[in-house]
């Protein structure tokens, strides 16, 4: 099935579930994914340490500074938002998802997804995957436009091993190079 049809089927099917809720009618449910995509998820140690770093050197020099009782209301409250903004990056885990035709992400809050024919080479690494994009050449050689999907081990706790096998599948299929 196209893609288009996919997203018309998809519509039509939550539009009719809608209508058949307000009549009180069990619903039609529609995957919203595929039955074969694979998820890999990792978590993020890195920016929430760094954030609650932060924060505490905010303290300490709040601290060591003479000030008001307004002034140290208010670092407090930035304290807290500094943990507070720690603790949901740390919650919010990144994935990469593989589906049967195409590749998807979290980037900059918002879900990135390409295409087979959007991948210009795969490389595995013993701790790191990167996902080449094609795309115009910039001036110093590299993809304008969106950059490469790098994935490591190190800093988002991702199972590069699985992920590489899984990926090598993903080449195989629709003839991308791949490295290891």
């Amino acid at each position: 099935m196209s893609r288009s049809w996919e997203r018309m089927v998809q519509k039509n099917t939550s539009h009719l579930n809608k209508q058949r809720k307000k009549d009180g009618k069990p619903s039609i449910y529609a995957s919203k994914g595929s039955a074969t995509a694979d998820i890999f998820r990792g978590r993020n140690f890195v920016l929430p340490v760094t954030l609650v770093a932060l924060a505490a050197i905010y303290v300490l020099l709040g601290m060591a500074s003479q000030q008001q009782a307004m002034s140290a209301s208010l670092t407090w409250i930035v304290v807290g938002l500094y943990i507070l903004l720690a603790v949901v990056i740390f919650l919010r885990r990144p994935f990469l998802k593989v589906d049967k035709n195409s590749i998807s992400t979290i980037k900059f809050n918002r879900d990135r997804r390409l295409t087979a024919d959007q991948i210009a080479s795969i490389k595995v690494g013993s701790g790191s995957v990167v996902i080449e994009l094609k795309g115009a050449k910039g001036k110093k050689g590299k993809v304008s436009k969106g950059g490469n999907w790098v994935f490591t081990r190190l800093i988002n706790r991702y199972d590069t091993a699985a992920m590489g096998e899984r990926l090598e599948r993903f080449a195989n299929t629709f003839e991308i190079p791949f490295e290891k």
